[in-house]
């Protein structure tokens, strides 16, 4: 206000400017050289406190930071876990209830037995002959009951094996050297009627001898296309087996040449670690393993030339059949070297663990596998004397899955276990799922391997698929006491993802083996097994994806 009185100083309360600091600037002796160090020293532990202050805060930002990033890694970790353990309860729902519909597929409905047959209006038949007190012998399955009425022929019909006649009522034996292997007869098939050409037939059994006779047809149907008899798969004797221990005599031989040729020491084992690296890296598609083809070719034929020496052996330990010189033949001499044979037979080895390790989780990777082996041993340039030497590589399917050979056995005993390939580690046998595994990688592997189409190629199939239909005949025909899970196991691995092959180079014939395989077959068994179960599943799935009814 205007007539009110001034305020009050403060200049009690502000303190006066300090003079000291001012006359220190104002001093005669401020530019002299201790000033001027004082005040470098100063500025030298300001700029120190500062640049510390600056790393702390750099440092304990980067600790933030690296605090952050592991935040949001654990973070992403338990969402990925979360993710997975969702995942996983998926797929554990999803195999149940496939588990669940396999299981109500593989239930069926008994079907009525058919009707009694009229008694006949003629006279009784005359008795059929009794041989050795054994029973009547069966007639085959073509031969016609009434005349102008043919029998439908039944593709896999067991029939007596035609090989010797019988001797007092006896049938000869096939001697087996092999302790506890008993392999089943071969079994031809039957010949089949007009409409259906069947490439197998029907054997008729020779006259006995000392008066014997057996049954014989009346009538039969002619096939449309005659061909010769199917010869066993396993010969008199067991020679697989012998050839197997033979291939084990020949590494023996060859690692005491290694330790007086040095040259065969060093590149012995760097042959034999190629060939199995390129069946590692066998993939699917066509051309897709042209390089792993060529690159064990010409292992093989630098073995063969001599490139590398080695001691020459005698072929004909390594074949089942004795064989002469051939007009034309590639080789033709009594002896090859060592070194190639053992290559054919680590081939051989490597070939059959593919299809354990990798073919018995998923089967698709043997095709591959299958025509490498079929390729290798169909080239002439590796032929001897006009002929394959595959029976290297069946001496290993006959150790390792004697089914396909037609060996039978029980699964509950130690013989019958051994008959059937179960393989033991330690001195103990491997799991049932372990063994499930295994002949599920041969079986298909042995299907890959059998139906390869060589009409194409100017080569010859050294495994023909008329081996792929005798095997199938000597598991279907097993009487059904003596049925086991590894023979069913194997049939469906033999028929799974190939049925489309057999069909085609079988036609109608290979239907009527399906029908057989898949239905008559899994339902003469006694016991509901796993591998049982699956044949059915497998025939209902034909008849759900492909319309292909077998019942």
């Amino acid at each position: 206000m205007a007539d009110s009185s001034p305020a009050p100083r403060r200049s009690a309360q502000w303190s006066s400017p300090d003079q000291t600091r001012f006359s220190d600037f104002l001093s005669d002796d401020r530019n002299s050289e201790l000033n001027h160090k004082e005040a470098l020293a100063k500025a030298r532990a300001e700029h120190d406190r500062v640049r510390d202050e600056a790393v702390r805060v750099i440092r304990l930002h980067e600790h933030q930071l690296e605090l952050q990033r592991l935040r949001e890694q654990e973070l992403h970790v338990l969402a990925a876990q979360r993710k997975e353990e969702e995942r996983l309860l998926r797929e554990k729902k999803l195999r149940d209830e496939e588990q669940r519909l396999r299981d109500l597929e593989a239930q069926s409905i008994p079907k009525l037995p058919p009707k009694p047959p009229r008694p006949p209006l003629q006279e009784a038949a005359a008795p059929q002959p009794i041989v050795n007190g054994a029973g009547p012998v069966p007639k085959p399955a073509t031969a016609v009951e009434h005349p102008g009425i043919a029998s439908t022929a039944v593709p896999f019909a067991p029939l007596p094996t035609p090989s010797a006649p019988q001797v007092n009522g006896h049938a000869s034996k096939v001697t087996e050297t092999a302790p506890g292997l008993t392999p089943t007869a071969p079994s031809p098939f039957s010949k089949s009627t007009s409409a259906v050409s069947n490439p197998f037939t029907q054997l008729t059994p020779g006259p006995a001898v000392n008066g014997s006779t057996t049954a014989a047809p009346a009538q039969e149907v002619k096939p449309a296309i005659p061909s010769a008899p199917i010869q066993p798969l396993v010969a008199q004797g067991d020679r697989y087996a012998e050839i197997h221990k033979n291939l084990k005599q020949l590494r023996a031989y060859l690692l005491e040449q290694t330790k007086s040729n040095m040259a065969l020491k060093t590149r012995m084992g760097d042959m034999r670690r190629e060939i199995r690296k390129s069946l590692g890296q066998l993939t699917g598609g066509k051309g897709a393993n042209k390089q792993q083809l060529e690159r064990i070719k010409g292992l093989l034929s630098e073995a063969l030339s001599g490139q590398v020496p080695s001691a020459l052996v005698d072929p004909s330990d390594y074949t089942v059949d004795k064989r002469e010189p051939v007009e034309g033949a590639v080789h033709n001499a009594p002896q090859l070297p060592s070194l190639f044979l053992y290559l054919l037979n680590a081939l051989a080895k490597g070939i059959i663990n593919q299809f354990i390790n990798e073919c018995g989780a998923a089967p698709r990777n043997a095709d591959p596998v299958g025509v490498i082996a079929a390729q290798m041993f169909s080239m002439k340039d590796f032929h001897w004397r006009g002929k394959s030497l595959i029976d290297i590589l069946m001496a290993k399917f006959r150790i390792v899955c004697p089914v396909v050979f037609g060996y039978r056995g029980s699964e509950k005993t130690e013989q019958g276990r051994a008959r059937l390939g179960w393989k033991k580690e330690g001195g103990a046998w491997i799991t049932e799922q372990q063994h499930i595994d295994r002949m599920t990688g041969l079986g298909v592997g042995y299907a890959s391997l059998a139906l390869r189409d060589f009409s194409r190629s100017p080569n010859t199939n050294p495994w023909p698929p008329s081996r792929y239909w005798t095997t199938m005949a000597s598991i279907v025909n097993t009487p059904p006491a003596e049925i086991s899970n590894t023979q069913c196991v194997v049939l469906k691995s033999m028929i799974q993802l190939y049925e489309e092959k057999f069909i085609h180079l079988y036609g109608s014939a290979a239907i009527v083996a399906l029908r057989r395989a898949l239905v008559e077959f899994p339902g003469k068994a006694p016991n509901n097994t796993p591998g049982v179960g699956g044949l059915q599943v497998v025939a209902q799935m034909y008849k759900r994806d492909l319309g292909l009814d077998l019942n």
